[in-house]
C-alpha cells in the first residue's frame, strides 16, 4: 500500500479534530476531537514506520506512548467535566470560565 492513503487519512481525521475542538462547546465533545487528533498522529506514526523498515519499531513504539498519554489525559479530563456537572448541571466548555479561582487584592 502506498504511504500517500494513510497520511491522507490522517490529515482527514486531523483536520476532524481540530473543527471538533474550534467549533463545539459541549467538553466531551472537544475530548473526543482532541483524542481523534491523536489517533490522527498515532496513525502517521505507524505508516512512517512501516514505511522505513527499519526493524526497530520506532514509531510503533511513539505511538504506544501516545496511547498511554491519551489514556491518562481521558481519565483528567472525565474527571473535570464531571465535576463541572455536578457543580454546575451543564459541560458547556464556555460557561467553565467561572470555575477559575479569583484572587484577592
Amino acid at each position: 500500500m502506498p504511504l500517500v492513503l494513510p497520511l491522507l487519512l490522517a490529515v482527514v481525521l486531523f483536520c476532524l479534530g481540530v473543527y471538533g475542538v474550534l467549533a463545539r462547546r459541549n467538553a466531551i465533545t472537544v475530548l473526543m476531537s482532541f483524542e481523534l487528533m491523536l489517533n490522527a498522529v498515532n496513525l502517521n506514526l505507524v505508516a512512517f514506520d512501516a514505511w522505513r523498515l527499519d526493524g526497530l519499531a520506532t514509531g510503533q513504539t511513539l505511538a504506544i506512548f501516545v496511547i498511554t498519554i491519551a489514556a491518562a489525559e481521558i481519565g483528567l479530563g472525565l474527571a473535570i467535566v464531571l465535576l463541572l456537572f455536578r457543580g454546575h448541571g451543564h459541560v458547556d466548555a464556555d460557561a467553565a470560565r467561572d470555575l477559575r479561582e479569583e484572587v484577592g487584592p
